[in-house]
């Protein structure tokens, strides 16, 4: 397997990717394929990574800039992060995960936040804190890890895109 960026190419596989990954997943709109196409088109794609096995794509993970509302510049939200269902729990979203935080480092980002499961984005570092928050969300699933300098307070707003709805 190997991670690589996206490119103009894998535009089709992502979305495909994507919509098989939250087909039956719990607590989704089924709006992540849209959320991808749309920050691709704002131009908004930060870091975008795909999971290549046998010339076949079967994982993508996207960051995108966040705003904070203290003003905090250089952070970014994880996801959406994809694996096709019959490549999970095999270390493919971990692998491109990493990759990501990797990537956000070389940037110069000051951390990054997602919304997810407490139990596996805490095995990279990720945590809920009181300080920081993603309004209409239990605190749990909304993560942040710091990357450079202090940890910010206050709302934080995602990119317009993922309100994309088609």
């Amino acid at each position: 397997m190997i991670i690589r960026k996206e490119t103009p190419a894998d535009t089709g596989a992502i979305g495909a990717v994507t919509r098989a990954t939250f087909l039956h997943a719990e607590h989704t709109d089924h709006t992540e394929q849209f959320i991808v196409q749309a920050l691709r088109a704002a131009g908004a794609l930060s870091v975008s990574l795909v999971a290549e096995l046998d010339g076949a794509l079967i994982g993508h993970a996207a960051a995108s800039p966040v705003n904070i509302s203290d003003g905090t510049p250089r952070w970014y939200g994880l996801g959406p992060v994809s694996v096709l269902p019959a490549h999970q729990h095999r270390g493919v979203g971990s692998r491109l995960v990493k990759q990501v935080l990797d990537d956000l480092r070389q940037l110069g980002a000051a951390g990054c936040v997602v919304l997810g499961e407490p139990a596996y984005y805490g095995r990279f570092g990720f945590r809920a804190e009181s300080t920081l928050v993603l309004p209409g969300v239990p605190p749990a699933y909304f993560q942040a890890l710091v990357l450079e300098g202090a940890l910010p307070a206050g709302s934080v707003s995602y990119h317009p895109a993922f309100e994309a709805r088609s």
